[in-house]
């Protein structure tokens, strides 16, 4: 029997808009167990990128209770949640967020410069990041110098190399073109099937989302029963 990364219960998100009060999440209760890949989806502004936000510790909840890794991550301090991300969680982007000075090696490194592995350490660990993803050979290269899929691919790599117990990625794929996408999303399984991994994914894509083991969406801040998607008719 599994155990569960990620537990959720009754939580909701406002946000103060002037004088309204706009709910993005509403009495939301979710598990995602270990090794689960689960696909997010939603049209926009359904919530799904905040509840993205909350597992992460990027954001907080108004109100409930939300676990990862048997940690209460809703009461930390944001001292402490830096440094509980820092060790649980590996982000993927869209846009991939890397430094165009530093090469591949470096970029994946970053994480690592709050740990406390040695230089030799940290760069082994870089190194057997981007041979897992299969950039063995562009170590040396600046992000200038690689395509979008391999951009991508150093942004994987910077995600699994403090061997997080769980990956989220925000629509991974939105940049790029249809074979990247795939090579990407084959990736993502490898990293699931292969490694364990337990991989949170918001797209708006159905081919994209047809790689997760599950889908959950997401409708006006309402996280819809499983096997329902947005624009159904919920029935009793």
């Amino acid at each position: 029997m599994s155990t569960n990364v990620v537990e959720i219960r009754n939580l909701s998100r406002t946000f103060q808009r002037g004088s309204q009060q706009v709910v993005a999440l509403d009495e939301t209760n979710l598990d995602i167990p270990e090794a689960d890949f689960l696909a997010l989806m939603g049209p926009s502004g359904s919530g799904k990128s905040t509840l993205l936000n909350i597992i992460a510790g990027i954001d907080k909840p108004t109100a409930g209770t939300i676990s990862v890794g048997d940690v209460e991550i809703g009461g930390l301090t944001e001292d402490e949640l830096t440094e509980w991300r820092n060790h649980n969680v590996g982000f993927i982007f869209q846009t991939f967020n890397l430094i165009p000075v530093l090469n591949a090696r470096e970029n994946v490194e970053l994480p690592l410069l709050l740990t406390d592995l040695s230089s030799k350490e940290r760069r082994e660990h870089s190194l057997t990041a981007l041979r897992l993803v299969g950039l063995g050979d562009r170590t040396d290269h600046y992000p200038s110098q690689l395509s979008g899929g391999q951009e991508q691919r150093v942004a994987i790599a910077r995600a699994i190399v403090t061997d997080p117990k769980i990956i989220l990625a925000d629509e991974p794929t939105g940049d790029l073109d249809g074979r990247s996408a795939e090579e990407i999303l084959n990736l993502l399984l490898l990293l699931n099937q292969e490694s364990n991994k337990t991989i949170v994914m918001v797209t708006h894509d159905p081919r994209a989302a047809s790689f997760a083991k599950r889908e959950r969406h997401l409708e006006k801040g309402v996280l819809l029963p499983p096997g329902i998607k947005f624009g159904s008719e919920v029935t009793a």
